[in-house]
């Protein structure tokens, strides 16, 4: 069990808006509205029949199917698409659907359209820290703060001038996550071997109805073997934490007794000492930006596909990143509050 889905630490770490982006349910929402993409298009492929392929289309779109379900096939076949082809043929006891598609299409397009709605959810959160930061600014960027260097007392400089290091940063990340999207929103359809040859010449017609039946880019080629999109994603969840991480660390550091530099409503108590104020959400920012920075390794390693398809880069895949995702959404909820926790900054702070 993950600290996301724990009984109580998810009440520190969870993220229930990025949770529900990359559960199980919305997963398979997700592949069945691919699968019902493609029957509705499998007739610009010379499949089926439309008429066929519409009243697939309409009985997988109608499916009752649920998470469990897949769990004794995905066991046995290392994936859940096999199981879920033979439930939904069994259900709809018809057979103008999946054909010419694999597990990988199915999956890695859910993938995406999860990866594309996250980061629309996190430039919506970037958009409110810059907002927060930029009223603490106005309320308190003319105090003064001693600028430190190395952790050490160094020359005398404003509040603003901290935390404008917190902020500025953050239209950087926005720039990133506009860029990366068209990256990322892409449709994967590949087939067997990621050369859409079951497709035959109606492959790019049908690419492009499937792909605007989805609300995703349609492409001119599989991305099977070729993750660099997913690792360039991993790595903008990363770097966006590493800017929270930061503001966190530096919070921490003047919040500390004796320094005195921020005053925070709210705060953690102890169990032993009740005099203490722990800073619980700057800290929460520093574990969460480490957290990413560790899985990303991970997500780095996952670019390795051999040959066509990988079966054990892919699952690693699985396996980190809707937790980086939770960790970012997570740390960009935190850092609002955090926020607007701030009650004084510098000499102000150490007014009585």
């Amino acid at each position: 069990m993950d600290v996301f889905s724990h009984p109580w630490l998810s009440g520190l770490f969870v993220d229930a808006e990025i949770e529900t982006l990359w559960s199980a349910q919305t997963q398979l929402e997700h592949m069945l509205a691919f699968e019902t993409a493609w029957s509705r298009a499998g007739h610009l492929a010379g499949f089926w029949p439309e008429s066929e392929g519409e009243a697939a289309a309409k009985a997988i779109a109608a499916s009752q199917i649920t998470p469990a379900a897949l769990a004794a096939g995905t066991a046995r076949d290392g994936v859940c698409v096999p199981d879920l082809v033979r439930i939904l043929k069994a259900e709809t006891g018809l057979s103008a659907l999946h054909k010419g598609a694999t597990s990988q299409d199915v999956i890695d397009t859910a993938t995406a359209l999860s990866m594309a709605a996250t980061v629309d959810l996190l430039s919506a959160r970037l958009e409110a820290l810059d907002v927060a930061l930029s009223q603490l600014i106005a309320s308190h960027g003319h105090a003064a703060l001693m600028g430190r260097t190395r952790m050490q007392a160094a020359l005398t400089i404003t509040v603003r001038d901290r935390l404008e290091t917190w902020r500025k940063p953050l239209a950087t990340h926005q720039t990133r996550l506009a860029q990366l999207r068209p990256r990322i929103a892409i449709v994967q359809i590949g087939g067997a071997a990621g050369d859409r040859a079951a497709m035959g010449d109606g492959a790019d017609t049908m690419v492009a109805s499937i792909a605007a039946a989805l609300g995703l880019a349609a492409s001119d080629h599989s991305w099977h073997a070729m993750r660099d999109g997913v690792g360039e994603f991993a790595s903008c969840l990363s770097l966006i934490t590493g800017t929270l991480g930061k503001m966190g660390q530096d919070i921490c550091l003047m919040a500390q007794q004796g320094i005195d530099e921020i005053t925070l409503s709210g705060g953690g108590g102890s169990s032993a000492m009740p005099h203490k104020q722990n800073p619980v959400l700057a800290e929460l920012l520093v574990t969460l930006a480490r957290f990413n920075a560790v899985q990303l390794s991970g997500m780095h390693q996952a670019l390795i596909h051999e040959q066509e398809r990988s079966g054990a880069a892919w699952a690693l895949e699985w396996m980190i990143l809707p937790q980086m995702a939770q960790a970012t959404g997570r740390g960009l909820n935190a850092a609002v509050g955090l926020t607007a926790s701030v009650i004084g900054m510098g000499d102000a702070a150490k007014e009585p």
